[in-house]
């Protein structure tokens, strides 16, 4: 089972009034685990960044300036997430910047029906309680010192991180494939022995003694009606 847990960083709050994502982060799942290989763009929006979003992610016009825009990354993001589950915390915000990205470079939008939202999740499980990245964080005791702003990779691990504990424990997951590879032992040792030739034995002869004879007659004789005798009439 292939999960991508995704985060962007944007412009602003809307694409319909030309707000752009400056930022892709992405980390790759399977069964629950992490595998170490992760995806990330920084993407020039081509307009300016608004003051009051680079206090969010730290992400200036200046260190935009010379990278790519997104009809030159969007293919490797599409590569990297093929067609896993995508675990997002307030995917609406997400995707509706993605698909808006896609329709402008004539890409078929992403579907809601392939997202899990951990915001939903954690609403789900803790109601009432305060449900954003950073209150998830220090519910679960996830390390946020390097959270100094936003960033859609560190975002995106801190939240793969939310994720597993939402689903029971960090630990879930390895227990899983554990389990599933000690399975697969089990099974392939036990081709392995079945497939094994066994010697053909032929059947043993043991025979009783007078004495085991008389002693079983004698406890016959004490026994009403017994099937013994049925058996020999």
């Amino acid at each position: 089972m292939r999960e991508i847990v995704l985060d962007t960083e944007t412009t602003g709050f809307e694409p319909e009034e030309g707000h752009k994502i400056i930022e892709i982060g992405a980390v790759e799942l399977e069964n629950h685990v992490m595998t170490g290989r992760t995806f990330q763009v920084y993407i020039q929006p081509e307009r300016d960044v608004p003051a009051d979003s680079i206090a969010v992610h730290g992400i200036t016009e200046a260190f935009l300036k010379d990278k790519p825009v997104f009809s030159q990354v969007y293919m490797d993001f599409l590569e990297f997430i093929g067609d896993g589950t995508l675990i997002i915390h307030n995917a609406k915000f997400d995707m509706k910047f993605l698909n808006h990205e896609l329709k402008q470079v004539g890409h078929a939008p992403l579907l809601m029906d392939r997202v899990i939202d951990t915001l939903d999740i954690a609403r789900r499980k803790f109601p009432g309680s305060p449900a954003n990245l950073d209150s998830l964080c220090r519910r679960f005791n996830i390390d946020l010192s390097e959270r100094e702003v936003h960033g859609a990779l560190l975002d995106s691990q801190l939240l793969a991180e939310v994720y597993l504990e939402l689903l029971g424990g960090r630990q879930h997951g390895m227990l899983l494939a554990a389990e599933t590879e000690s399975n697969n032992d089990a099974s392939s040792k036990m081709s392995v022995e079945t497939s094994k030739e066994r010697p053909f034995r032929e059947p043993r002869d043991f025979k009783l003694s007078d004495e085991e004879i008389a002693a079983h007659n004698d406890m016959l004789e004490k026994i009403s009606d017994p099937l013994w005798h049925k058996k020999s009439a």
